[in-house]
């Protein structure tokens, strides 16, 4: 059977684990610029798109480009203030959430964000980030 986001046949996972990949592992991963933290919770093929602007990061590679990319654009960052919706009978995770970031020499910015993760086996696959201001998310040197 072929893999599909929320498709049919996927193996659940104890409800903890979707919010334990999303916060303790990928966000704190994000925040304190750990990039094989991050890394670690995708596929080698994933592929994150930056929905409001259609920005795709197709690929562990491009994936790591984009975030050298965040992680050298902004000195502080940080999520919380999380609201999760798992289901594990489709391998998938809804995170919403506060960001708070701030450029290299600016002032700080606040978004309220939505994350859409579906996993294949234990990491991430596709996912899709809706933003609520311009999208931090750019392509980086790959």
């Amino acid at each position: 059977m072929s893999w599909s986001e929320g498709g049919t046949g996927q193996d659940a996972l104890p409800y903890p684990y979707y919010i334990d990949i999303v916060t303790k592992r990928y966000f704190d991963g994000v925040d304190n610029k750990q990039m094989e933290k991050v890394l670690d919770c995708f596929t080698e093929d994933a592929i994150l798109t930056e929905q409001t602007s259609n920005t795709v990061h197709n690929g562990i590679g491009a994936i790591r480009a984009m975030f050298e990319k965040l992680f050298a654009d902004f000195s502080d960052i940080w999520h919380g203030n999380f609201v999760h919706t798992a289901d594990p009978q489709s391998n998938t995770v809804c995170s919403q959430f506060t960001v708070l970031i701030t450029p290299q020499g600016g002032d700080e910015l606040r978004y309220e964000n939505c994350n859409r993760f579906y996993l294949k086996g234990d990491k991430f696959h596709r996912v899709y980030v809706y933003m609520s201001g311009d999208n931090l998310l750019k392509e980086g040197d790959a």
